[in-house]
């Protein structure tokens, strides 16, 4: 299944360094969390080996659209969150991913919208992963 040497088709086979608590998945795209750090940390994943967002069957776009949408509504539900990011930068790993990630409540000021407050609440990343499953 995809390419040996990508460290996401690895993540699918649970395989490698990023594997982290698996959301949701399905034949076109594959959702779980950060393996560590703060909780709302999400990766929304094609299961094709496809490096950019303009090379997505449109399948697949509608697919990744309607999961992270959904996934938005499971983290504001979930977590005290101020907002929900999403971003795709494809500049680290040549296979889609899409970033989607809270801005918790009381991240000060001085946090820019994508960097990660060091003191967010953490918690069991598991039992989150699981809850968030019931909104895909």
């Amino acid at each position: 299944m995809g390419d040996a040497s990508c460290v996401i088709c690895q993540k699918h086979r649970r395989e490698g360094p990023l594997v982290g608590p698996l959301i949701y998945q399905d034949a076109l795209n594959s959702v779980a969390h950060r393996a560590a750090g703060s909780l709302g940390y999400v990766f929304v994943e094609t299961q094709r080996h496809v490096p950019s967002l303009y090379q997505l069957t449109d399948a697949e776009a509608e697919a990744v659209g309607r999961t992270t949408a959904r996934l938005a509504r499971g983290l504001y539900s979930e977590l005290e969150v101020e907002h929900v990011h999403s971003m795709v930068a494809g500049l680290g790993v040549a296979h889609f991913h899409q970033h989607v990630f809270v801005r918790h409540a009381g991240t000060p000021s001085g946090y820019q919208w994508w960097e990660q407050w060091p003191a967010a609440p953490r918690g069991d990343i598991e039992r989150l992963a699981y809850r968030l499953g019931g909104y895909l």
